[in-house]
Formats: structure tokens, sequence, C-alpha cells
């Protein structure tokens, strides 16, 4: 199965999980084609001063990978940046926020995967 760029869903999203500006996602696989095993798969785009609020993650887990720009990251209260090419993880019952805070638009991809018992 392919899916083309121009197929892919783009939308942007106000205030995301109470951060501040907005955020555009360009979705890589819709949540209905992953087979059970997500819900996000995208890359996101923040505008300089924009941001995704602190958030918690429950039977699921995500990754942020860094593409471009400086990130702020607030991981569990701790504070950090990453640069491109760093990522991090957001492990079940976890909590992180992420936040531009340069004046050039910041693009991370990011994955939501849920979290599996062992079989």
């Amino acid at each position: 199965m392919k899916i083309l760029y121009r197929d892919q869903l783009e939308e942007t999203r106000p205030r995301m999980a109470g951060g501040e500006g907005e955020c555009t996602l360009h979705h890589i696989l819709p949540a209905e084609l992953a087979a059970g095993a997500g819900r996000l798969f995208a890359i996101n785009t923040l505008a300089p001063g924009s941001s995704i609020g602190y958030h918690e993650h429950r039977g699921e887990f995500e990754v942020y990978y860094i593409l471009e720009g400086v990130a702020r990251v607030t991981d569990d209260g701790e504070e950090y940046d990453l640069a491109a090419g760093d990522m991090m993880l957001c492990a079940d019952g976890h909590g992180h926020a992420i936040a531009n805070r340069s004046d050039a638009p910041m693009r991370f991809l990011a994955l939501i995967l849920n979290v599996r018992d062992p079989a």
C-alpha cells in the first residue's frame, strides 16, 4: 500500500493539550491503518512561541524525534533542550510537554504506540 504525500491529512490544532499558539500535524499513517498498534504517526510543526501543553500518557507511550530546530521539553518535571537528531521517550504513566522558543518553526516526528501485554 502506498499513501502519497498529497493524500496525507494535515491539520492545525490551536492550543494543543493546553499549550500556546498552534501545532500543525502532518499525519504519515492514519490511526485506522495502524492495526491497533497506536494512534499517531505524524510530523508536527510548532510555530515560534508555540507549544504542546503538559499531558500524561496512559496505556500508551510517545516518542519525539526532532527533525529541525530546537525544542524545550518538559519530561516528568525536568526541562531540557533537544536539537535535530535528538529524541525523547515519554513512557506509559508519565507526562511531558514540548515548546518552540526559537524564532523559526520547529519540526519533530511524533509516534504514539499502545502498550501491549507480552504474549
